[in-house]
């Protein structure tokens, strides 16, 4: 009975082996790991305030550019602000003053845009006529008038052979400045979006600098690809604008000088021309 008792054991236990080597094997599903691509961080760069000049707190500021050690300013005049001209001229240090060299006509043209001057012609977009004016940049005597599709015209500036043109939007038009006729667009993006609001420019060192409209922020842009390098962040100096003059609006204007190295930033209405230093 014993050895009867064992096999029946052995016999079952093998059978419970048998039964479980058929059960099908329980795969787990790979892990899936979710990868987040990091997008470069866009550094800020540090500036410095080297000096301050005064600035006509009545110039709604368009353009700030340096020629022959002149400062040169051009304005604009908003419908709520009837008492305001769109004029170009030529800035007084001392006084912060404009010397006026020229003005639109308000009922046909109601709104002064940016200016730049390459080869002893100063150039002048408005808003919204989808015009522009060509000056003599020693006598100011307007010597032509050009048109552009572009909806509306805001800052311009120069690589030294074409005009650039911000328009609002994300994207810069160059133009060649014998006939102006457009030679391409190029947009500008920040980690592969859109960098809207593009305002005042300059060309410093090879690079497109512009204003980011209603905001205290420069962005550096690559003239090869439109992509933004970098930014500096002046937005503690339009708080201590708004501070200093109740009717402070945004930050607008930045000028080069090339030879002396100096920069210049003001804004529109700003009591203060601001000399700034940054990596450049």
């Amino acid at each position: 009975m014993m050895n009867k008792k064992i096999i029946s054991c052995f016999a079952i236990a093998l059978s419970i082996v048998s039964f479980s080597s058929c059960e099908p094997e329980v795969k787990k599903d790979p892990e899936i790991k979710t990868v987040v691509e990091e997008k470069p961080v866009i550094p800020v760069l540090e500036h410095t305030i080297v000096a301050t000049l005064p600035h006509d707190t009545t110039a709604f500021t368009e353009g700030l550019l340096i020629h022959d050690n002149k400062l040169f300013e051009s304005t604009g005049s908003p419908d709520h602000m009837p008492q305001l001209k769109s004029v170009f001229g030529i800035v007084d240090w001392k006084t912060g003053k404009l010397d006026v060299k020229g003005e639109l006509d308000k009922k046909t043209f109601p709104f002064g845009e940016g200016i730049v001057i390459l080869k002893n012609k100063l150039y002048q977009v408005t808003y919204q006529n989808q015009t522009g004016f060509i000056y003599d940049a020693k006598t100011f005597k307007k010597i032509g008038q050009f048109n552009y599709s572009n909806k509306e015209g805001w800052g311009l500036t120069t690589d030294g052979t074409n005009i650039i043109m911000s328009d609002g939007t994300n994207n810069l038009t160059y133009f060649d400045p014998k006939e102006m006729k457009v030679l391409k667009v190029l947009a500008v993006s920040e980690n592969g979006y859109a960098t809207d609001a593009l305002n005042e420019l300059e060309y410093i060192n090879g690079f497109i600098y512009a204003n980011i409209w209603m905001t205290g922020y420069v962005v550096k842009i690559d003239p090869a690809s439109g992509k933004v390098l970098a930014k500096i962040n002046f937005t503690p100096i339009s708080y201590q604008m708004r501070n200093l003059h109740p009717n402070t609006l945004e930050m607008n204007g930045i000028a080069f000088d090339s030879i002396a190295d100096k920069i210049y930033v003001t804004g529109k209405l700003w009591p203060t021309i601001y000399q700034v230093n940054f990596p450049h």
